[in-house]
Formats: structure tokens, C-alpha cells, sequence
């Protein structure tokens, strides 16, 4: 990439004037470039160079931007690592043996380690805040239809179960900012379709940067799967630093069941029984230990599945994993559509709880239930992500910034 940024700059080809002159800009490799191959992580997507760039690479270029590398994920896009038989494993730049993140995760290190400030990625279920928060840097995980995912690949082509979006990631909150105004300010919608003709609302931006006292609520547990000490302690140092600059903290209570979220959300996204994101996997081929119990469930027989999910209940006294394992699998269209109707009923309390009794200028949370935990655990660790696939679940219309923490 960096010979074809010297012919770029020879020709003429970078915007010089645009928004984003000259800033080099890291894609996650899901991201389509012309001449260069989009694998996500999969051997049998070697070999498939693009011939024409996506439509965000060519806002990017359009408003300035210098692309300069493709950035490591997982294979599958599900989990908190980012490995694959491809290009290898990325590690923690604080501790190399633990995982920097995912599925954004090759991103968050790079931008983490110093290799830029300005990086692009995906989140379904938390792929650009498992990294902020593992690495330590800043992301904001956009609205649905906020930012141009077009001419992208992924792993589960036609799931919209809980739609995934690409979303900035940087070295800091100053960076975030104008990166994500520059973006909106090229009118992405001129780019792809798929995006909202919203332009930046500058009054709301700055009345919100006038308000001299915020209310802030705080969302200790998502019900599931309590924050580790680590975490909480990293909430408690926010909450205290925010009273001290004169702004209300209040506790939240009475806010619809985040394990009903959790379990809808993560039957909506696999409910074609992980067959999509198996399909692109050769047999032998490594793959993250969560993804692969997803699939081991999702393929047993009816009623091995239902016989474990009891033992799981009664036997292992642990109610929250066997309601996510029963109904685990391949959904008919019948049962799809009552998972997407469950889904609206349950965005409808939402935001009814959140207009009525929440009434916060937002919400506080960790962003995951551990900081950054040793490779290959995700075996142990895919339950923690409620945290984050709430959002993508119910925020449509939201736009939920991560601040740094300490992992």
C-alpha cells in the first residue's frame, strides 16, 4: 500500500483540500480495496482480489484519506480474538499473551501500539468496543445506516437479524470526533445507498457541548455475567471523575431484562444454525473455541440438545446458558419472523423505559464484563458480550461513545 500512496500523491489522486488530507486511515480486512484481497480470515477467500474499490474506501480517498494497511480479525468475525490460519494471531501490544480484542482486533492493536490514530471496523455484538476497551483506545459504534458498509465482506453475508455496522476507531477522543464529522460531512449516502441522507447535526452537537450538567445513569451488571474488579473499579473512577466536574450520577433500575436481549439477539444472529460462516471454513481449519461450541450446538440432534440444556438447568444450576441453548439452532422462516417480532417488542420497551423513567443524557456501562483475558479463552468468556450487543439490538437511532479504559 505504501507504493501505490506514492503514485497516489505523483497523479494527483489525493485530495489535498478534503476533510481528511493526507491522514493515513487503517481498514479492518473485511473492508473491499482495489487490488488487494478481502479473506476475513478464511483460506478459501485467498486469491479474491478486488478489482474495484468499496464504496467507503472511495469516500475516504474522495475526502483525502491515505489507506495505508489492512488490519487482522478473527475468522468467523465472531469473537473477542483475532486469529486466523491466514495471517496469523495478534496479540495484546500491553501483554502478548493476551488478545487485543475482536473482531476489530488487529486495529485496536495498531492503533493501540502507535501504528496510527485512525482506523475503520465492524461491530455486530462489540467488534470496535471489545478492542477500545482490551487495548485502550476510542471507538463509537455507529448508528444502523449512519455509516456506508456497502461493498464489504463478511462472514454471514445476508444476516440482519442485528445488523452489523462499520464504525471509527482512533488514539483519541479529538481524532474520533472530527474523523466521524468528516465522514458525515462527505454525504456518504452519495456512496451507498444503505445510508441514512442525515448530515451532521451541529446545533445538537453543540448544545450538548454547552450543557453545563449532565445526568448520567449508571448500568452496573447486565444481569448475566457480573464485572470483574477490574471493571468495576474502571466504572467507579468514571462515575467519581464525572461527579467531580459537577455532573448527576444516578443509579439505573427498572430497565427491561438484559438477559432477554443477550438471548434474542444471539439466537437472531446465528439463527441460520452458524451454517453461513461455516460454509466459508475448510475443514481443519482453526477457529475461535466460542464459535465452534456455537456450531457444535446448533448442529446436535433435537433432542440431545434438549436433554443437555436439562442437564445445564438442573443438574449444572446455571438457568442463564441453558435458555440461550434451548431453541439453539437452525431457524424455519415461521420462527424467524417470531424472533424479529420479539425483537421489536423488545426495542419498544426500550426506549418506552428510557423516554419515561430512565431519563439520563446517557448511560455509563462497562464495556465488557473482563478487561482483556489470555488467548483462546473465548471458549469461556462468549456469554460476557451483553455489555455491548444490547446496543446493537436496540439502537437504531443512538450513537453510544466508548471512552478509554485500563485493561
Amino acid at each position: 500500500m505504501i507504493g501505490a500512496c506514492e503514485g497516489w500523491l505523483e497523479d494527483g489522486s489525493i485530495n489535498l483540500k478534503g476533510p481528511l488530507a493526507g491522514i493515513p486511515v487503517s481498514l479492518k480486512d473485511s473492508n473491499g480495496v482495489a487490488g488487494f484481497d478481502t479473506t476475513v480470515g478464511y483460506s478459501s477467500k485467498v486469491g479474491n482480489k478486488k478489482p474495484v474499490d468499496g464504496p467507503l474506501v472511495r469516500l475516504l480517498k474522495d475526502a483525502g484519506a491515505v489507506p495505508y494497511v489492512k488490519t487482522n480479525l478473527p475468522i468467523t468475525l465472531l469473537s473477542f480474538e483475532s486469529t486466523n490460519d491466514v495471517w496469523g494471531r495478534t496479540t495484546n501490544p500491553h501483554n502478548s499473551k493476551y488478545s487485543p480484542g475482536g473482531s476489530t482486533g488487529g486495529e485496536g492493536a495498531l492503533l493501540a501500539f502507535g501504528g496510527g490514530r485512525i482506523g475503520i471496523g465492524s461491530d455486530v455484538a462489540g467488534s470496535v468496543r471489545a478492542p477500545a476497551h482490551f487495548s485502550g483506545i476510542y471507538s463509537l459504534r455507529c448508528s444502523i445506516g449512519r455509516w456506508p458498509k456497502a461493498g464489504a465482506d463478511t462472514s454471514m453475508p445476508g444476516q440482519e437479524g442485528v445488523p452489523s455496522i462499520f464504525s471509527p476507531m482512533t488514539r483519541t477522543m479529538g481524532d474520533l470526533s472530527y474523523f466521524t464529522k468528516s465522514i458525515i460531512g462527505m454525504q456518504p449516502w452519495k456512496y451507498d445507498h444503505s445510508v441514512h441522507p442525515l448530515a451532521w447535526r451541529s446545533d445538537i452537537f453543540e448544545g450538548i457541548k454547552k450543557q453545563k450538567v449532565l445526568k448520567v445513569g449508571i448500568l452496573r451488571s447486565d444481569g448475566v455475567i457480573d464485572p470483574s474488579p477490574a471493571c468495576v473499579r474502571a466504572l467507579d473512577k468514571a462515575a467519581d471523575a464525572l461527579r467531580a466536574q459537577g455532573h448527576e450520577v444516578v443509579e439505573l433500575s427498572g430497565m427491561p431484562d438484559m438477559y432477554e436481549a443477550l438471548e434474542l439477539a444471539s439466537k437472531l444472529l446465528n439463527s441460520d444454525g452458524c451454517q453461513t460462516f461455516e460454509s466459508f471454513r475448510r475443514p481443519g481449519e482453526w477457529v475461535d473455541p466460542g464459535a465452534a461450541q456455537m456450531s457444535f450446538y446448533a448442529w446436535l440432534p433435537r433432542p440431545v440438545k434438549w436433554l443437555y440444556a436439562l442437564y445445564v438447568r438442573y443438574v449444572r444450576r446455571d438457568p442463564v446458558w441453558a435458555g440461550i441453548l434451548e431453541g439453539w439452532g437452525p431457524k424455519s422462516a415461521y420462527e424467524q419472523w417470531k424472533l424479529v417480532a420479539r425483537r421489536e417488542a423488545y426495542k419498544a420497551r426500550w426506549h418506552e423505559w428510557w423516554e419515561k423513567e430512565a431519563k439520563v443524557d446517557f448511560i455509563l456501562t462497562p464495556p465488557n464484563a473482563t478487561p482483556a483475558v489470555p488467548h483462546d479463552a473465548m471458549g469461556d468468556a462468549c456469554s460476557s458480550c451483553g455489555y455491548t450487543f444490547l446496543w446493537n439490538l436496540v439502537s437504531r437511532g443512538m450513537l453510544f461513545i466508548l471512552p478509554r479504559e485500563s485493561s
